[in-house]
Protein backbone atom coordinates (compact mmCIF):
# COMPACT_ATOMS: atom_id res chain seq x y z
CA UNK A 1 0.00 0.00 0.00
CA UNK A 2 2.88 2.36 0.71
CA UNK A 3 4.30 1.75 -2.78
CA UNK A 4 0.88 2.39 -4.31
CA UNK A 5 0.55 5.67 -2.36
CA UNK A 6 3.96 6.83 -3.60
CA UNK A 7 3.01 6.09 -7.20
CA UNK A 8 -0.31 7.93 -6.87
CA UNK A 9 1.41 10.88 -5.19
CA UNK A 10 4.04 11.08 -7.94
CA UNK A 11 1.39 10.89 -10.66
CA UNK A 12 -0.61 13.69 -9.08
CA UNK A 13 2.53 15.79 -8.70
CA UNK A 14 3.34 15.36 -12.41
CA UNK A 15 0.02 17.06 -13.23
CA UNK A 16 -0.55 19.43 -10.32
CA UNK A 17 2.87 21.14 -10.31
CA UNK A 18 2.85 21.98 -14.06
CA UNK A 19 -0.71 23.27 -13.56
CA UNK A 20 0.59 26.00 -11.25
CA UNK A 21 3.06 27.28 -13.85
CA UNK A 22 0.53 27.16 -16.67
CA UNK A 23 -2.36 28.69 -14.74
CA UNK A 24 -0.21 31.48 -13.31
CA UNK A 25 0.89 32.49 -16.82
CA UNK A 26 -2.71 32.55 -18.06
CA UNK A 27 -3.70 34.54 -14.97
CA UNK A 28 -1.28 37.38 -15.85
CA UNK A 29 -1.04 37.06 -19.62
CA UNK A 30 -2.87 39.51 -21.86
CA UNK A 31 -6.27 38.49 -23.26
CA UNK A 32 -6.52 35.38 -21.07
CA UNK A 33 -5.78 37.26 -17.85
CA UNK A 34 -8.14 40.14 -18.58
CA UNK A 35 -11.13 40.86 -16.39
CA UNK A 36 -13.38 40.16 -19.36
CA UNK A 37 -12.21 36.53 -19.49
CA UNK A 38 -14.34 34.37 -17.17
CA UNK A 39 -12.43 32.59 -14.42
CA UNK A 40 -13.99 29.26 -15.35
CA UNK A 41 -12.79 29.55 -18.94
CA UNK A 42 -9.28 30.37 -17.73
CA UNK A 43 -9.31 27.41 -15.33
CA UNK A 44 -10.64 24.98 -17.93
CA UNK A 45 -8.02 26.13 -20.42
CA UNK A 46 -5.27 25.69 -17.83
CA UNK A 47 -6.41 22.16 -17.05
CA UNK A 48 -6.69 21.28 -20.75
CA UNK A 49 -3.18 22.53 -21.50
CA UNK A 50 -1.80 20.70 -18.45
CA UNK A 51 -3.37 17.40 -19.52
CA UNK A 52 -1.86 17.81 -23.00
CA UNK A 53 1.57 18.97 -21.81
CA UNK A 54 2.21 16.79 -18.75
CA UNK A 55 2.95 13.54 -20.67
CA UNK A 56 5.60 15.19 -22.90
CA UNK A 57 7.57 17.24 -20.36
CA UNK A 58 10.66 15.74 -18.67
CA UNK A 59 9.84 13.41 -15.76
CA UNK A 60 9.66 15.08 -12.38
CA UNK A 61 12.05 13.92 -9.69
CA UNK A 62 10.38 12.10 -6.77
CA UNK A 63 8.62 14.78 -4.71
CA UNK A 64 6.55 14.44 -1.59
CA UNK A 65 3.31 16.08 -2.55
CA UNK A 66 2.32 16.78 1.05
CA UNK A 67 5.46 18.42 2.43
CA UNK A 68 6.69 21.84 3.47
CA UNK A 69 9.34 21.89 0.72
CA UNK A 70 6.64 21.39 -1.90
CA UNK A 71 5.24 24.82 -1.05
CA UNK A 72 8.50 26.44 -2.22
CA UNK A 73 8.39 24.40 -5.44
CA UNK A 74 4.84 25.62 -6.07
CA UNK A 75 5.94 29.20 -5.40
CA UNK A 76 8.71 28.86 -7.97
CA UNK A 77 6.25 27.58 -10.57
CA UNK A 78 3.92 30.49 -9.90
CA UNK A 79 6.77 32.99 -10.25
CA UNK A 80 7.93 31.46 -13.54
CA UNK A 81 4.46 31.55 -15.07
CA UNK A 82 3.69 35.03 -13.74
CA UNK A 83 6.99 36.36 -15.10
CA UNK A 84 6.13 35.12 -18.59
CA UNK A 85 2.68 36.67 -18.47
CA UNK A 86 4.05 39.92 -17.05
CA UNK A 87 6.33 40.38 -20.07
CA UNK A 88 3.28 40.43 -22.34
CA UNK A 89 1.74 43.05 -20.08
CA UNK A 90 4.86 45.20 -20.53
CA UNK A 91 4.48 44.92 -24.30
CA UNK A 92 0.88 46.09 -24.17
CA UNK A 93 1.63 48.90 -21.74
CA UNK A 94 4.18 50.22 -24.24
CA UNK A 95 1.33 51.01 -26.63
CA UNK A 96 -0.91 52.29 -23.85
CA UNK A 97 1.84 54.74 -22.88
CA UNK A 98 2.21 55.74 -26.53
CA UNK A 99 -1.48 56.52 -26.76
CA UNK A 100 -1.41 58.49 -23.53
CA UNK A 101 1.51 60.62 -24.73
CA UNK A 102 -0.19 61.36 -28.05
CA UNK A 103 -3.51 62.00 -26.28
CA UNK A 104 -1.95 64.59 -23.98
CA UNK A 105 -0.32 66.39 -26.89
CA UNK A 106 -3.43 66.39 -29.08
CA UNK A 107 -5.82 67.59 -26.34
CA UNK A 108 -7.60 64.24 -26.54
CA UNK A 109 -6.38 63.04 -23.16
CA UNK A 110 -9.39 64.42 -21.31
CA UNK A 111 -11.68 61.74 -22.80
CA UNK A 112 -11.44 58.39 -21.06
CA UNK A 113 -13.18 55.04 -21.00
CA UNK A 114 -12.94 51.80 -19.04
CA UNK A 115 -9.96 49.63 -19.91
CA UNK A 116 -11.35 46.13 -20.63
CA UNK A 117 -8.19 44.42 -19.37
CA UNK A 118 -7.85 46.17 -16.01
CA UNK A 119 -11.27 47.73 -15.42
CA UNK A 120 -9.70 51.16 -14.76
CA UNK A 121 -10.37 54.51 -16.42
CA UNK A 122 -7.76 55.18 -19.13
CA UNK A 123 -7.51 57.82 -21.90
CA UNK A 124 -9.43 56.74 -24.96
CA UNK A 125 -6.38 57.10 -27.23
CA UNK A 126 -4.34 54.78 -25.04
CA UNK A 127 -7.24 52.33 -24.94
CA UNK A 128 -7.45 52.38 -28.71
CA UNK A 129 -3.74 51.59 -29.01
CA UNK A 130 -4.18 48.80 -26.45
CA UNK A 131 -7.01 47.16 -28.39
CA UNK A 132 -5.08 47.50 -31.64
CA UNK A 133 -1.94 45.97 -30.12
CA UNK A 134 -4.00 43.13 -28.65
CA UNK A 135 -5.48 42.33 -32.05
CA UNK A 136 -2.02 42.34 -33.61
CA UNK A 137 -0.76 40.09 -30.81
CA UNK A 138 -3.44 37.52 -31.63
CA UNK A 139 -2.98 37.97 -35.40
CA UNK A 140 0.74 37.12 -35.27
CA UNK A 141 0.01 34.09 -33.04
CA UNK A 142 1.73 35.62 -30.04
CA UNK A 143 -0.36 33.49 -27.70
CA UNK A 144 0.80 30.33 -29.48
CA UNK A 145 4.40 31.45 -29.15
CA UNK A 146 3.83 31.90 -25.43
CA UNK A 147 2.53 28.36 -25.13
CA UNK A 148 5.53 27.01 -27.04
CA UNK A 149 7.93 28.85 -24.74
CA UNK A 150 6.00 27.58 -21.75
CA UNK A 151 6.36 23.96 -22.84
CA UNK A 152 10.06 24.47 -23.62
CA UNK A 153 10.63 26.05 -20.20
CA UNK A 154 9.98 22.70 -18.50
CA UNK A 155 13.21 21.41 -20.08
CA UNK A 156 15.42 24.40 -19.27
CA UNK A 157 13.89 25.10 -15.85
CA UNK A 158 12.57 21.75 -14.58
CA UNK A 159 10.10 21.54 -11.76
CA UNK A 160 12.26 21.77 -8.65
CA UNK A 161 13.22 24.15 -5.87
CA UNK A 162 15.30 26.13 -8.40
CA UNK A 163 13.56 28.86 -10.35
CA UNK A 164 14.33 32.06 -12.20
CA UNK A 165 17.73 33.54 -11.52
CA UNK A 166 18.00 36.79 -9.58
CA UNK A 167 19.68 38.63 -12.46
CA UNK A 168 16.72 37.80 -14.69
CA UNK A 169 14.37 39.61 -12.32
CA UNK A 170 16.66 42.62 -12.67
CA UNK A 171 16.48 42.27 -16.47
CA UNK A 172 12.68 42.41 -16.27
CA UNK A 173 12.87 45.59 -14.20
CA UNK A 174 15.38 47.15 -16.58
CA UNK A 175 13.15 46.29 -19.56
CA UNK A 176 10.79 48.96 -18.28
CA UNK A 177 13.30 51.54 -19.51
CA UNK A 178 13.01 50.03 -22.98
CA UNK A 179 9.22 50.28 -22.64
CA UNK A 180 9.39 54.04 -22.06
CA UNK A 181 11.96 54.45 -24.84
CA UNK A 182 9.85 52.52 -27.33
CA UNK A 183 6.75 54.52 -26.40
CA UNK A 184 8.64 57.77 -26.91
CA UNK A 185 9.98 56.54 -30.25
CA UNK A 186 6.48 55.77 -31.51
CA UNK A 187 5.07 59.11 -30.34
CA UNK A 188 8.01 61.43 -31.08
CA UNK A 189 6.75 62.28 -34.58
CA UNK A 190 3.36 63.35 -33.20
CA UNK A 191 5.07 65.38 -30.47
CA UNK A 192 7.24 67.26 -32.98
CA UNK A 193 4.32 67.90 -35.35
CA UNK A 194 2.12 69.31 -32.60
CA UNK A 195 5.03 71.34 -31.26
CA UNK A 196 5.36 73.02 -34.66
CA UNK A 197 1.60 73.72 -34.68
CA UNK A 198 1.75 75.32 -31.23
CA UNK A 199 4.85 77.25 -32.28
CA UNK A 200 2.98 78.63 -35.30
CA UNK A 201 0.16 79.77 -33.00
CA UNK A 202 2.73 81.57 -30.90
CA UNK A 203 4.05 83.38 -33.96
CA UNK A 204 0.47 84.32 -34.95
CA UNK A 205 -0.21 85.69 -31.46
CA UNK A 206 2.99 87.71 -31.58
CA UNK A 207 2.17 89.12 -35.01
CA UNK A 208 -1.48 89.87 -34.17
CA UNK A 209 -2.12 90.35 -30.45
CA UNK A 210 -5.81 91.04 -31.12
CA UNK A 211 -6.31 87.49 -32.36
CA UNK A 212 -8.11 85.27 -29.82
CA UNK A 213 -5.72 82.33 -29.91
CA UNK A 214 -7.77 80.32 -27.40
CA UNK A 215 -10.87 80.43 -29.64
CA UNK A 216 -9.13 78.94 -32.69
CA UNK A 217 -6.19 77.16 -31.10
CA UNK A 218 -8.11 74.38 -29.37
CA UNK A 219 -10.22 73.18 -32.35
CA UNK A 220 -7.30 73.45 -34.77
CA UNK A 221 -5.06 71.49 -32.40
CA UNK A 222 -7.70 68.79 -31.94
CA UNK A 223 -8.37 68.37 -35.67
CA UNK A 224 -4.65 68.34 -36.39
CA UNK A 225 -4.19 65.81 -33.60
CA UNK A 226 -6.76 63.49 -35.16
CA UNK A 227 -4.98 63.72 -38.50
CA UNK A 228 -1.60 63.08 -36.89
CA UNK A 229 -3.09 60.16 -34.95
CA UNK A 230 -4.31 58.67 -38.22
CA UNK A 231 -0.82 58.97 -39.70
CA UNK A 232 0.70 57.40 -36.58
CA UNK A 233 -1.34 54.21 -37.02
CA UNK A 234 0.45 53.41 -40.29
CA UNK A 235 3.76 52.06 -38.95
CA UNK A 236 2.28 50.50 -35.79
CA UNK A 237 2.72 46.98 -37.19
CA UNK A 238 6.46 47.51 -37.60
CA UNK A 239 6.71 48.99 -34.10
CA UNK A 240 4.81 46.05 -32.63
CA UNK A 241 7.11 43.59 -34.39
CA UNK A 242 10.18 45.25 -32.92
CA UNK A 243 8.78 45.47 -29.39
CA UNK A 244 7.49 41.89 -29.48
CA UNK A 245 10.86 40.69 -30.77
CA UNK A 246 12.65 42.32 -27.83
CA UNK A 247 10.10 40.80 -25.45
CA UNK A 248 10.76 37.34 -26.87
CA UNK A 249 14.48 37.81 -26.35
CA UNK A 250 13.78 38.80 -22.73
CA UNK A 251 11.66 35.68 -22.18
CA UNK A 252 14.36 33.52 -23.75
CA UNK A 253 16.88 34.93 -21.27
CA UNK A 254 14.50 34.41 -18.35
CA UNK A 255 13.67 30.82 -19.32
CA UNK A 256 17.28 29.98 -20.35
CA UNK A 257 16.15 29.11 -23.88
CA UNK A 258 18.56 29.05 -26.80
CA UNK A 259 16.58 31.22 -29.21
CA UNK A 260 17.52 31.92 -32.82
CA UNK A 261 16.35 35.33 -33.97
CA UNK A 262 16.83 34.90 -37.72
CA UNK A 263 13.50 35.73 -39.36
CA UNK A 264 11.13 34.24 -36.81
CA UNK A 265 11.89 33.28 -33.23
CA UNK A 266 12.85 29.60 -32.94
CA UNK A 267 14.24 27.59 -30.08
Amino acid sequence: MEILFDEISQTLASYILPLFRISSMLMVMVVFGANTTPTRIRLMLSVAITVAVAPVIPPIEPIELIAFSTAFIILQQVLIGAAMGFVTQLVMQTFVLTGQIIGMQTSLGFSSMVDPTSGQQTPIVGNMFLLLATLIFLAVDGHLMMFRMLVASFETIPISIEGIRVENYRAMAMWASYMFGAALTMSISAIVALLLINFSFGVMTRASPQLNIFAIGFPVTMVSGLFILWLTLGPIMAHFGEVWHEAQILMCDILLLQCQTSGTMTF
